[in-house]
């Protein structure tokens, strides 16, 4: 006989959406919905709700939007809705008292095939590192992060060509079927939760700031073309030249061979391409966006400016 299963739905950003949309088209019932309280955003600073907010509202689901997950009166009101499991989608750390109190427990959608990739960036951090193949993992929470007992895995495969973006919204998806799959499992007793493999735990996924995204032009074309995908198009990689910030979006490994004193030195025809000295080869790059600038094609940036002397670094 399947359990009666009441769902609450944490998470706050795009990402999480479909994981929400597939348990309510699935028939589940999801009692509450958990999110981010709204944000300034915009020229006008005005509040602006969180996407897991607005696909609540659209589903006439009771909001919360808690400042402090610890508050007594938060969890009172949690409390209230009677659930008997919570679904976490990119959603913040929760204390032990959140976690621990769902009778089916509370389990966690990840992007990366833990134990790998632990962390806020696994997405990033995957293409970042050259990998081939990623996928989405559901797991019991605990106390560290990331480290709960693994439920379900689903593989992905990383192409050649695939930016941050490409790979966000495929994994966005299969996650949300995963999500579903796994809500199935535990309302008809059919899971065995297993611990995770320490030594699988080969990189790990921090969160990504500013300096992170800069350029190492010592490194090989290959990893510094990766690295641009695993950034492409938010938050971008970036080099400093002239004094100026270039984000760059998109890179291929060149062929081209030229006279070069150093890395990071550009080589250009001044029409149709710009290539940069790497470690071990040129770099070619396709779209950039140079400081007070729009995002635009190589070609458009050597119709209006001189490359003579050039040097990313």
């Amino acid at each position: 006989m399947p359990k009666d299963i009441r769902i609450v739905f944490m998470g706050t950003p795009e990402f999480a959406v479909p994981s929400l949309e597939a348990l309510l088209q699935d028939g589940h019932q999801v009692v509450a919905v958990v999110t981010a309280p709204d944000k300034p955003a915009g020229r006008g600073l005005q509040l602006k709700a969180s996407a897991v907010k607005e696909c609540a509202l659209a589903h006439h689901l009771p909001v919360l939007q808690p400042t402090n997950l610890k508050d007594p009166e938060f969890l009172s009101t949690l409390l209230s809705y009677e659930a008997n499991l919570q679904v976490v989608v990119a959603f913040r750390m929760l204390p032990e008292s959140i976690w621990s109190y769902p009778a089916e427990g509370t389990f966690n959608l990840h992007a990366s095939l833990l134990p790998n990739y632990r962390g806020a960036a696994p997405i990033n951090w995957a293409i970042m590192n050259g990998e081939t193949e990623t996928g989405c993992t559901t797991f019991f929470l605990k106390h560290e992060i990331d480290t709960g007992n693994i439920l379900f895995q689903e593989k992905e495969p990383i192409y050649a060509e695939d930016t941050v973006a490409q790979l966000y919204e495929r994994l966005m998806h299969k996650g949300a079927q995963l999500v579903c799959k796994t809500v199935r499992a535990i309302r008809d007793e059919k899971i065995s939760p297993i611990p995770q493999d320490e030594t699988l735990a080969r990189h790990a996924a921090p969160k990504i700031h500013k300096e992170t995204c800069r350029i190492d032009w010592n490194k090989s074309a290959q990893a510094i073309n990766n690295f641009v995908r695993g950034l492409s198009p938010i938050p971008a990689a970036w080099s400093l030249a002239n004094d100026k910030q270039f984000k760059i979006y998109k890179t291929s490994v060149t062929g081209r061979i030229h006279a070069a004193s150093g890395c990071g030195q550009v080589v250009s025809d001044g029409k149709k391409f710009l290539d940069v000295a790497t470690g071990d080869g040129f770099l070619s790059i396709e779209e950039m966006q140079p400081e007070g600038k729009k995002r635009m094609s190589v070609e458009e940036f050597l119709r209006g400016y001189q490359t003579a002397g050039l040097q990313f670094n």
